[in-house]
């Protein structure tokens, strides 16, 4: 997945968000939406890590409709002795449907198939809230089909998602910030992909931990088609076990069950947890939360994040009956295939685990993995293409957002001569381009840079191309590196070093 790995999912908790004096948006429109003037929020204290609300005095005038029913919204620890059967109501807070409401819109996304917009959600809100929470209450709300649609990976081939509507985003966010909460804390340790205070960066030290104590095989697991295959009974069994209320049972299976539109037909899902919803990641780490407690039970050492998992062993014979005994039991227990092609049993150094490699000396240092290179340059190619006919500054403010989130995520590597490589690479590229832009007039652009007479003209007058003359005394000489790091271009390797 790269899931895209630089856009991790950032998971909010609704109790620091609660006490955030200023509430100025989002908590306006969610109290506009459950019938509250935005000015007059009652002050929010917490306890056993959750809000406490006080109630509204105010009662609604006879003859009209009641906007904001203290009942409906849910009630503390204290008033509700049996909590287990009033998860909906949990659900339902306010201060959990603000810190959902903020957590939506911040991840902003396409419509899904009912075509409404996350900018349209909040007025959607405003009029519907009473009655989409009634239907909530009562176990009766029925999700809409997700938008089936299909993007490249990163590694080749397609991947599927299914996008819900953002109504549904809204509800699956509340739903999985109080399931987080709940579950989270009986995950297993070796579990690191979309959980609260948990990283790639974290499962990548965790490898290198093992690496370091000698373990130097990986048996690279690989599940073909994950989130398409899950077994629905499988895992609503799983979700019994750790939900007592019916309400929130019934909406997760109809989430699951709620189909998919694709090219205008409606197809059934019988199985799969569409990829593209809130829930989806954490009802994949409650499955295979199995896989982690029989790689525990066994006393394997290992690092997950969400389907991709690194088994760390001495030898390759080792490695080898860890593999068979693995995709024996995912396929038995889980119903899960492991895909025989991509899986194997090598060097830790030979494989690549979430856009990383190692190398092969000891210690083991971390450093970017050489398809995550290829699809560095290929993006930075698409970005300084010569014929896109944007200006220079254009193009580097793309360069910049691209660069920025690029180094915030493998700048973890600790082997940054490769960065200084693609620092003059990239600026390599901006060269051509430039000299591109410049056409006939190069022999002027270049004298006004400073480039004597006769080095102009031989370099104007040339017949190579403009990749030829990136390298060439001319060009270096009138656009060095510091000239386009004067105008804003991020240096890779200096922000990587200074980490």
């Amino acid at each position: 997945m790269p899931w895209d790995l630089a856009c991790e999912r950032n998971w909010l908790s609704a109790e620091r968000l609660a006490l955030t004096t200023e509430q100025k948006s989002a908590e306006g429109i969610v109290g506009c939406e459950l019938g509250r003037r935005p000015e007059r929020f009652p002050s929010m204290g917490l306890k056993d890590g959750r809000s406490h609300l006080s109630r509204d005095s105010a009662s609604a005038s006879v003859g009209q409709r009641p906007l904001w029913d203290e009942r409906a919204v849910g009630e503390t620890k204290e008033d509700a002795p049996e909590q287990e059967q009033r998860l909906m109501e949990r659900v339902l807070e306010r201060s959990n449907l603000i810190c959902a409401l903020r957590q939506v819109k911040s991840n902003a996304g396409s419509p899904g198939a009912d075509g409404m917009s996350v900018e349209a959600l909040s007025g959607h809100l405003r009029q519907h809230w009473p009655e989409l929470r009634e239907r909530l209450l009562r176990g009766q709300y029925q999700p809409q089909p997700v938008r089936r649609v299909a993007i490249p990976k990163a590694g080749g081939g397609r991947r599927t998602l299914g996008i819900p509507s953002v109504v549904d985003r809204f509800i699956q966010q509340a739903l999985l910030q109080v399931l987080q909460r709940d579950w989270d804390a009986s995950f297993s340790a070796h579990s690191f992909g979309f959980r609260p205070n948990r990283s790639a960066h974290m499962a990548l030290a965790c490898a290198q931990e093992y690496l370091s104590a000698g373990y130097s095989w990986v048996v690279d697991v690989d599940l073909e088609k994950f989130f398409d295959r899950v077994n629905h009974d499988k895992l609503m069994a799983r979700v019994k076990q750790r939900v007592a209320d019916t309400r929130v049972l019934k909406l997760i299976e109809r989430y699951l069950k709620a189909g998919a539109l694709s090219a205008g037909k409606l197809h059934a899902t019988e199985e799969g947890t569409p990829q593209g919803g809130p829930l989806s990641p954490l009802l994949a780490n409650l499955l295979l939360d199995d896989l982690d407690k029989e790689l525990e039970r066994r006393g394997h050492r290992f690092a997950r994040y969400a389907d991709d998992c690194n088994v760390y062993v001495r030898s390759h014979k080792a490695g080898q009956r860890v593999l068979a005994g693995v995709t024996k039991y995912l396929e038995r227990v889980l119903k899960l295939k492991v895909n025989e092609a991509k899986s194997a049993v090598d060097r830790p150094w030979k494989r690549k685990f979430l856009g990383f490699s190692f190398t092969a000396r000891r210690p083991n240092r971390r450093r970017v993995a050489d398809a995550a290179i290829k699809r560095f340059k290929d993006q930075v190619r698409q970005i300084t293409r010569r014929t896109s006919g944007v200006t220079l500054s254009e193009v580097l403010a793309q360069l910049r957002v691209y660069l920025k989130g690029w180094k915030n995520y493998f700048g973890f590597s600790q082997t940054h001569s490769r960065f200084q490589e693609l620092d003059k690479w990239i600026v390599r590229r901006l060269r051509c381009y430039l000299w591109k832009q410049w056409g006939r007039r190069g022999y002027r652009e270049l004298r006004a840079l400073g480039v004597s007479r006769e080095l102009a003209w031989h370099t104007s007058k040339s017949a190579h191309g403009p990749w030829r003359l990136s390298r060439s005394p001319a060009l270096s000489f009138a656009l060095p590196g510091r000239y386009f790091r004067a105008r804003g271009l991020p240096s890779l390797y200096d922000c990587a070093t200074a980490t």
